[in-house]
């Protein structure tokens, strides 16, 4: 498989972005030799000391999932937002039944060892709230807190089974706006709220440009192939891996529409763990974007109780 195209976004980067951008981009090697990417945004002097926040989003998504917020948590300290094997610029996996959270796990701990980091909290969409609990199993005392967005131990079998539909399927669109219409035929349940310019936008998060012009998704197809030879995940206990989190700061962000992560289980998650905390995010499904004043709001609160150093 070819690796990524470097371009900002998917689409061509502009010299006033060049300039205006608050990141650098990191790129690491995984054990089995895929090239891997993220961004890293500094943090402020005076939070030198403090374990940095690793972004892991989710599924199909890719860095740009976190574009306002990477910022908005870099005021505070030093943020990583990692991008998965086979999304953005991220390297296709050579074997696609590598894509699996387990990889993406150790996927994480060359460029950690790379960057000097011991302790680290988190903020995970989805698969990347799946990679936080296990890596907190996995990396016992290594995590200071964790953000598990519209994800948990516990999975809805509907959810998960629309997910199985739409995952590396669709073809391509001629412009930025066909691209984001067909978006948003597909997940207008998600976001019932939304107009063109919040499509474009998610759109533009989501998909890339091709050299011939043509916007697709930004992901490898292959990453489905897991998926399509999955047996009941109900049957996976998720719970061990839920509570190695201990008693750490963890966020429960829940999309009130969401049919990945019930309610019942939710609140079930906020009590199995002392410092726990659930925030329903009114209006949106699975998952919310982090950008709706609810989330925000609720990870500022959960930043402030993440220890200093």
């Amino acid at each position: 498989m070819r690796a990524r195209q470097a371009k900002k976004g998917g689409w061509p980067i502009s010299v006033k972005d060049e300039i205006s951008r608050d990141w650098s981009d990191h790129y690491w090697w995984s054990a089995d030799g895929v090239r891997l990417h993220a961004r890293v945004y500094d943090g402020p002097e005076e939070a030198a000391a403090a374990p940095p926040i690793l972004c892991m989003p989710g599924l199909a998504r890719n860095v740009r999932d976190f574009e306002d917020l990477a910022p908005h948590v870099a005021r505070h300290r030093r943020t990583i937002v990692i991008e998965f094997r086979g999304r953005g610029e991220s390297a296709f996996a050579k074997d696609p039944m590598t894509y699996v959270p387990l990889t993406y796990v150790q996927d994480v701990v060359p460029l950690l060892d790379e960057l000097g980091i011991d302790r680290f909290a988190t903020i995970g969409t989805s698969l990347g709230g799946l990679v936080s609990m296990l890596m907190a199993a996995s990396m016992a005392g290594r995590l200071a807190g964790a953000v598990l967005n519209d994800v948990g131990p516990e999975l809805e079998k509907a959810g998960l089974e629309r997910i199985r539909d739409y995952i590396g399927a669709g073809g391509s669109q001629p412009t930025w706006v066909h691209a984001a219409r067909a978006f948003a035929e597909l997940n207008g349940a998600i976001y019932p709220g939304y107009g063109i310019h919040d499509w474009l936008r998610l759109t533009k998060r989501t998909h890339r440009l091709t050299p011939e012009g043509r916007i697709v998704t930004d992901y490898d197809k292959q990453i489905a192939a897991p998926l399509r030879l999955a047996g009941d995940e109900q049957g996976i206990d998720l719970w061990p891996a839920y509570r190695a989190l201990g008693d750490v700061p963890v966020l429960i962000l829940r999309g009130a529409l969401s049919d990945i992560l019930a309610a019942g289980a939710a609140r079930k998650m906020a009590d199995a763990l002392p410092n726990a905390r659930l925030v329903e995010v009114p209006g949106v499904g699975h998952a919310p974007t982090l950008d709706e004043a609810e989330a925000r709001a609720a990870i500022d609160a959960w930043m402030a109780e993440l220890p200093a150093a």
